[in-house]
């Protein structure tokens, strides 16, 4: 694997912003019209993002602490008003990464937000009460999405090109063991998978 780093690194051209690290993985087997086989995780990279994603919480009693654990807190009181600026609250969709919900507030925030925040695969994590916050959000800072859906082709972050090639091979197989261990007949559910920089040549991983 640090090899396949290696290469995808040096088959990229050095651009003007910081490139992310993409592992693609394209499935076969399965049959992708039955929900069972679909899934959304939240996956902690072991080396982490390489970058601290923008948060946001939505949070009543928490509200207070949750300022010194995310970059945006909502209250109760703001959620309302939000509604009814959908071209506010959907700046805010867009701007931030992952979201927090207060657990007291998941079925409000869901009625309010829910049309908004699901087509971005952004629903609220639910936060338990009386949750020591700083450390419930830092952990999932690390998080990221592990989706497939209906088209069979998995996408995701695993770093930046700022991280070390070490980081980003034990990001990568931290990554595939995960699908080994999520789909139902694992490795022999993976048709290919590729490493690639965001503007480079896709290099094509030998799975084991």
């Amino acid at each position: 694997m640090l090899d396949k780093v290696k290469e995808a690194r040096e088959k990229s051209k050095k651009r003007k912003f910081s490139q992310t690290f993409d592992l693609i993985i394209n499935v076969k087997g399965l049959d992708l019209k039955n929900p069972t086989n679909r899934f959304n995780l939240d996956f902690v990279l072991p080396s982490g993002r390489g970058k601290d994603p923008k948060t946001v919480l939505i949070a009543d009693t928490l509200a207070a602490k949750g300022k010194e654990a995310v970059d945006l807190v909502i209250t109760k009181a703001d959620i309302e008003p939000l509604s009814k600026d959908k071209k506010r609250f959907k700046k805010i969709a867009n701007e931030y990464d992952f979201f927090f919900g207060e657990v007291s507030l998941m079925p409000l925030i869901g009625k309010t937000f829910g049309t908004v925040l699901g087509p971005r695969q952004k629903v609220p994590k639910p936060v338990p009460p009386n949750v020591d916050i700083k450390a419930f959000t830092a952990a999932s800072k690390k998080a990221v999405k592990i989706i497939l859906k209906e088209n069979p082709v998995i996408h995701v972050a695993i770093g930046t090109e700022a991280m070390g090639d070490e980081d980003i091979a034990k990001n990568a197989e931290a990554v595939l063991n995960a699908l080994r261990d999520k789909l139902p007949k694992g490795k022999n559910n993976i048709k290919n998978a590729y490493l690639k920089l965001t503007m480079g040549k896709p290099i094509k991983l030998e799975l084991k």
